[in-house]
C-alpha cells in the first residue's frame, strides 16, 4: 500500500516537469509545398500587403484624456508682458502710481 501511495505522489508531482519538455518533431508531419502553392501563397501575401498600404494614416490624437492635462510650462525665452499692460504698480504707502 505504500509503494502505491509512493508511486501516485512521484506520478502527481513528475506532470507538470513533464508539461515544460519541449516537443521535438525531426519527421515533418506534412508534405513540402509543391510550386503552384508557393505561388498562391506568395500572391496572397502580396495582395495583403498592398491592401494595408491603403489603410490611411491616423492623424489626430486619440487621447481622450488631452483637454484634461495643465498646460505646458512657458518657455524660459518666450517675452513677458510690458509693464504697461500689467497691473499698476503700489507704492509703499499703498497707493496706486499714475
Amino acid at each position: 500500500m505504500k509503494l502505491f501511495r509512493l508511486a501516485a505522489v512521484l506520478a502527481v508531482l513528475a506532470g507538470p516537469a513533464y508539461a515544460q519538455m519541449p516537443n521535438i518533431n525531426l519527421m515533418q508531419d506534412a508534405p513540402s509545398k509543391s510550386p503552384e502553392e508557393k505561388a498562391v501563397e506568395a500572391e496572397r501575401e502580396k495582395a495583403y500587403k498592398e491592401t494595408l498600404k491603403k489603410i490611411p494614416d491616423s492623424k489626430a490624437s486619440s487621447d481622450p484624456w488631452g483637454g484634461m492635462r495643465a498646460e505646458q510650462p512657458k518657455q524660459p525665452g518666450t517675452p513677458k508682458a510690458s509693464a504697461a499692460t500689467s497691473a499698476p504698480k503700489k507704492t509703499k504707502s499703498g497707493t496706486a502710481a499714475n
